[in-house]
């Protein structure tokens, strides 16, 4: 008997390459810095359906995942800039690196996450988490922080509303077959925080041939946290189709 069409969720169809969501993650170490960055920079990778928020705030990421159920193991590093649309705050996520095989696709297919290869390297040193993402070689972004500060959960800044534009082309090169703007702010459920810390950070932005964020030199810093967690990855929410609602 041949696979009924509504029962195929992904590619191959016999046996797709990752699970679909929930997905249980553990031991997962998580760092982000908190710096101010040129409107400029913002502008040019922003889709126009945004506008740059008026403070240039920027969050970057990085972290480790120990464990996870859908994809293994595998390190991951987030560029995050401020920004509105249609009157509300939140944050655009330009580009994501990672050093996985199966979360990539599964990030750009299901939550339109700009997800990318790349040499993603986590380390501890002393006191410092480090997280250093190379392209051909080169540091396109380093992230480094402290903790050493205790801190309750409840008074970690908001990171939400957490977009991506999700975009899938045609394939015969007429345009696109999807183009929807996913929040993914309220993704998480069965949290367990383990460890929450607070502290100085820095980034680093370099010059390489793709992907590059060479524009986003911090102005200054506005601090960092780290956690320890446990959680579990549902399905994102569609805010817009601009492709079923092109004037709104």
């Amino acid at each position: 008997m041949q696979i009924p069409l509504s029962q195929i969720n992904s590619m191959p169809a016999f046996s797709t390459y990752y699970p679909m969501p929930p997905a249980r993650y553990r031991n997962v170490k998580i760092q982000h810095v908190y710096f101010e960055s040129s409107i400029s920079a913002i502008e040019k990778i922003l889709p126009e359906c945004f506008k740059p928020g008026k403070t240039g705030l920027c969050i970057a990421t990085g972290l480790s995942v120990g464990w996870s159920g859908n994809y293994g193991s595998f390190n991951e590093s987030v560029l995050s800039v401020s920004c509105t649309i249609d009157g509300v705050d939140g944050f655009f996520a330009p580009v994501a690196y990672l050093n996985s095989r199966s979360s990539i696709p599964a990030g750009r297919e299901i939550y339109g996450t700009p997800k990318v290869f790349a040499d993603v390297r986590v380390n501890m040193d002393e006191r410092v988490m480090v997280t250093d993402t190379l392209i051909a070689g080169t540091s396109a972004m380093s992230i480094r922080s402290t903790m050493q500060s205790d801190l309750d959960p409840k008074n970690l800044p908001d990171g939400g509303p957490s977009w991506r534009l999700k975009v899938i082309p045609k394939a015969d090169g007429s345009g696109v077959d999807v183009m929807q703007l996913i929040d993914g702010s309220n993704v998480m459920s069965d949290t367990k925080i383990h460890v929450c810390r607070t502290g100085d950070g820095v980034v680093e932005f370099n010059s390489v041939p793709l992907f590059n964020l060479a524009d986003f030199t911090p102005i200054s810093y506005y601090g960092a946290y780290y956690m320890e967690m446990d959680f579990t990855e549902n399905y994102g929410e569609i805010v817009h189709d601009f492709l079923s609602h092109p004037d709104q």
